[in-house]
């Protein structure tokens, strides 16, 4: 049975990416070397995998020869596998783990680069978006705003029929649509790429560098784990005893419950929380931070904080729950607020505290796979872990928790482990969207953000009544907040608070992505009668009184 080993060098003199393809092509050129792997020029290490009698001094002065210095720091054999050297002639070029919109990403751009790929998914294939995140939620929540209208109409005013909620007809829509989306965008997706095999299994990294499913093993030249994550649940005292429910559990649920606490400030808590309250849950929203969404801009979280309580919600800040607890029907959150202990009472608990990674029961540990403190594996900015045969993308990882973000990194990592060129994952433009009402959206950084990061900072702010698009809809909540480096007046970041403002955010990025000023706004035809006119004004507003502007006003 052929051995080999595992060879780490350090590497001296890489100033610039074309130095890292010079340090593999003169390693690759050695006889007995089966893999070389240069995470990038910047990291000065490469890590070869050769024959156990590859000649070190041929390795060393092939580096030297193209110009760089070598120094080995570490010999490791590596098992072989099926009679031949790990990481030669492996069964495929790249093994991806896991179904859901970042493994499809992975696996396509594999396919597309002409490689042998396979992927392996354990339950439902499409991952968390299209079966228990994105599509279901965003789903019930427009469904929910539709009925909160349909009684508050701006100019029918408040209709006198009452009409009884059929919330089992409206969750069976929602899974009707799940189950569509999931035949069509994964299922047939899959099927109309007949080169990439699909291996249904649980999948486990082994001592030996293979990848076990079930009875059998596989092996490749690169892998992308790509399995997402699901609800966290905290471990707090009396938490068998409570039950409460997650975000999955919530949404199929049989019948809605007639009061609600939900623990939680973020995107999740407010999303369902509010989708609850408008289908006729009483609602109460427990968060531990000082305000809601504390990541955003203090005055957006304190606006829609005001929106939820009109909307009828209960919203109460500060608080450190101390344990869940039961009596008969009813759960019961005993909580910490102001030095003061409390307890709240509701027929369910809604635990909405952010995603647990699923990394659990992976035998990452046998191959080096580095996690954070939250059991997230650790990636560099070309989606590469600490093993570097092994890539990673999407809510696994330590990256934005975004199906967008997944995919695009699913591609990118399948390039990177694939090809010579490495590409960075570049989220200084990255949109993200609440989906309350209004919605929350903002892309590139916060006042706050801008100010650590050493920018001397600028800031606009205009609410919605400025807007003439929500003039005319009747729905002048809201604001729009600009940040700008001072300096030159480049656009760092924006921040909205408005009914559709994910379809608003998108122009902001543009202009956060390609480094335009305040001036490039301001100088740019928006048309009239739109929210995105919105972004004009907020610019504007840096050197103009806005309410001194005629309509369209330049």
């Amino acid at each position: 049975m052929n051995q080999s080993q595992r060879i780490e060098f350090r590497i001296g003199g890489m100033t610039c990416p074309d130095c890292r393809q010079h340090v593999v092509h003169a390693l690759q050129a050695v006889p007995g070397v089966y893999q070389v792997d240069v995470p990038g020029w910047q990291s000065a290490r490469a890590t070869v995998t050769a024959d156990e009698g590859v000649d070190l001094k041929a390795l060393v002065a092939a580096v030297e020869a193209a110009g760089y210095t070598a120094t080995v720091q570490s010999q490791h054999p590596s098992a072989s596998i099926e009679g031949k050297p790990a990481g030669h002639d492996a069964g495929y070029d790249l093994l991806v783990i896991g179904g859901g919109s970042g493994g499809f990403a992975a696996a396509i751009a594999a396919s597309d680069l002409g490689a042998r790929v396979a992927m392996i998914n354990a339950g439902t294939i499409g991952g968390t978006c299209v079966n228990v995140g994105c599509i279901p939620s965003k789903t019930l929540v427009r469904a929910a705003g539709a009925w909160h209208a349909a009684g508050h109409h701006p100019f029918l005013g408040a209709q006198t029929e009452q009409v009884k909620l059929d919330w089992p007809m409206l969750r069976a829509q929602k899974d009707e649509l799940v189950a569509h989306l999931r035949q069509g965008k994964y299922v047939d997706v899959l099927a109309a790429y007949p080169d990439i095999t699909f291996i249904e299994g649980h999948a486990t990294f082994q001592a030996d560098g293979t990848v076990r499913v079930g009875e059998k093993s596989y092996t490749a030249r690169r892998y992308v784990i790509a399995t997402g994550a699901q609800p966290r649940m905290l471990p707090l005292p009396g938490l068998e005893d409570a039950q409460p429910l997650n975000s999955t559990t919530l949404m199929d649920l049989q019948q809605l419950p007639r009061s609600l606490i939900v623990l939680g400030g973020r995107a999740i808590a407010l999303e369902l929380g509010q989708a609850m309250s408008r289908l006729g849950v009483e609602v109460l929203i427990l968060q531990r931070s000082a305000r809601l969404i504390p990541d955003h801009e203090p005055e957006v979280g304190r606006a829609i904080q005001d929106y939820l309580e009109h909307d009828g919600l209960g919203v109460l800040t500060g608080v450190q729950v101390i344990r869940l607890s039961r009596e008969s029907e009813e759960r019961v959150v005993h909580v910490r607020v102001m030095g003061q202990t409390r307890v709240y009472r509701a027929e369910q608990v809604l635990m909405a505290l952010g995603r647990q990674p699923n990394t659990r029961n992976l035998g990452l540990e046998h191959v080096g796979v580095r996690l954070d403190e939250n059991g997230a594996i650790a990636v560099n900015e070309y989606l590469q872990t600490s093993s570097p045969t092994i890539y990673a993308t999407g809510d696994v990882t330590t990256n934005p928790e975004f199906v967008y973000v997944a995919a695009m990194g699913g591609a990118l990592a399948a390039r990177n482990a694939l090809g010579d060129h490495q590409q960075v994952l570049d989220l200084s433009a990255m949109p993200a969207v609440i989906f309350t009402d209004p919605q929350v959206a903002s892309v590139g950084l916060t006042e706050a953000k801008a100010r650590s990061q050493g920018y001397p900072t600028k800031t606009s702010m205009i609410g919605l009544e400025h807007v003439p698009r929500a003039q005319a809809a009747h729905d002048t909540r809201g604001l729009i907040k600009l940040v700008a480096d001072a300096s030159n007046g480049r656009l760092l970041g924006a921040h909205i608070l408005a009914a559709e403002a994910g379809e608003v955010i998108q122009t902001a990025t543009l202009a956060v992505k390609f480094g335009l000023s305040i001036d490039d706004l301001t100088g740019t035809l928006f048309p009239y009668l739109t929210q995105v006119e919105g972004l004009k004004l907020a610019a504007q507003a840096f050197s103009r009184d806005v309410t001194k502007l005629s309509c369209c006003a330049a």
